[in-house]
């Protein structure tokens, strides 16, 4: 005989109804951990969890909410089972603190242990190397972290190299391949380490709070900047590293200094030592000019041996004005080489090109598809080209 078919709503329903007649399961209380805590529109979401289990639970009028990530509590409240959404949720009523959650705890233990034993002292710290030129990125391949990143590279220094280890930032043994891109760039060549990943709940920055990746960090040879989670996260990653940024955009921020900021730099330091060199000229020429007025007027009543030490103070003053200009000479030499070996045509010389798409640089074969029409800028011109084939590395 067939068995007759129901409806999900049915069944859904019948579900439901087994909860809400259940009595036994109104207003009880339940131990766990509080993780991925969220709030929207006034109403508190976070799972509940043991080492073997977790539980979806909601408050909707709980405005002093003040638990955090890791807290061990006893919640109080009802299960309720959601027809449309078909989920079950635990209702709190109630929430009191049941002490410090395993994996916070973990984090103060080792973070207290670290601290003795000189992880985070400032004098270890190695400070932000100048004039970056590659950058070694520890992070996933996916996601957005790595692309804000590259984006906050393009925008402010496209001439910066950014070198990518990808690696998990979750889950079992992601710490183990976070220490080993932190290793294999202290073997490589990069001018520094940046370490990042997303926000996440105190589970997913677990990898970050590892003893296996604080001694990576400590013993590495070359500045580790930490951009890990939002803003309000901090990790054992952030307390070892030379550095920590709020977010990886920051991070890429502080490594690729502004081109047209240092250009503009430079172009006021010539400026300056253009006006501080005309202005020791005019100093120097009004002495000039008392001088020889005092000559001429004292030529007739002065001695062959006067005249002798006179023609002697006035060489060592031109010798001194031809010195002091020389010398501002050559500074803004300095400067006007600087500033020329930055400008893009200079760069074109060497034989390099820029390639455009839509008036956009492109950095990446990704940027383009087959058939597009892209256009090739040399020193002396350029040339309009389409794209017949793509071969990725």
């Amino acid at each position: 005989m067939e068995n007759k078919a129901i409806s999900v709503t049915q069944l859904s329903t019948y579900i439901k109804q087994i909860f809400d007649a259940e009595e036994l399961l109104f207003n009880i209380s339940v131990v766990g951990e509080i993780s991925g805590i969220s709030i929207i529109r006034g109403v508190v979401y976070f799972t509940l969890k043991d080492e073997n289990a977790s539980l979806s639970c909601v408050c909707f009028n709980m405005p002093n909410f003040d638990f955090a990530n890791g807290d061990n509590v006893i919640v109080t409240g009802s299960p309720k089972y959601y027809v449309k959404g078909g989920r079950l949720n635990f209702n709190v009523i109630n929430v009191v603190k049941n002490g410090i959650g395993d994996l916070y705890q973990q984090f103060i233990e080792l973070k207290a242990s670290l601290e003795r034993l000189g992880y985070f002292d400032p004098k270890k710290k190695k400070p932000l190397p100048n004039n970056i030129k590659r950058i070694g990125v520890v992070t996933s391949k996916e996601g957005a972290v790595i692309q804000d990143i590259i984006n906050v590279r393009n925008r402010r220094n496209p001439y910066i190299d950014i070198v990518l280890y990808p690696v998990r930032v979750q889950g079992q043994n992601a710490e183990k391949t976070i220490a080993e891109g932190i290793k294999f760039f202290n073997d490589y060549d990069v001018d520094l380490i940046v370490v990042a990943r997303g926000g996440g709940s105190l589970e997913d920055l677990q990898p970050f709070n590892t003893k296996v990746v604080a001694d990576a960090i400590f013993e590495s040879n070359k500045f580790v900047l930490s951009a890990v989670g939002h803003e309000t996260d901090f990790t054992i990653c952030d307390f070892v590293s030379d550095l920590r940024a709020p977010t990886p955009s920051v991070a890429s921020e502080l490594c690729c200094a502004n081109v047209e900021d240092r250009k503009q730099s430079y172009l006021r330091e010539i400026t300056r030592l253009k006006n501080a060199i005309i202005e020791v000229l005019l100093d120097k020429n009004e002495q000039l000019k008392d001088i020889t007025k005092t000559f001429a007027d004292n030529m007739e009543a002065l001695n062959d041996n006067y005249i002798d030490n006179l023609t002697e103070i006035i060489n060592r003053l031109k010798d001194y004005v031809n010195i002091e200009l020389s010398e501002k000479s050559h500074k803004l030499d300095i400067l006007t080489s600087k500033v020329q070996k930055l400008n893009p045509s200079e760069i074109l010389k060497l034989g390099y090109s820029v390639v455009k798409h839509n008036n956009k640089i492109i950095s990446s074969i990704n940027d383009v598809k087959v058939d597009d029409d892209i256009c090739i800028v040399f020193k002396d011109g350029q040339v309009v080209a389409n794209i017949l084939e793509k071969e990725n590395k």
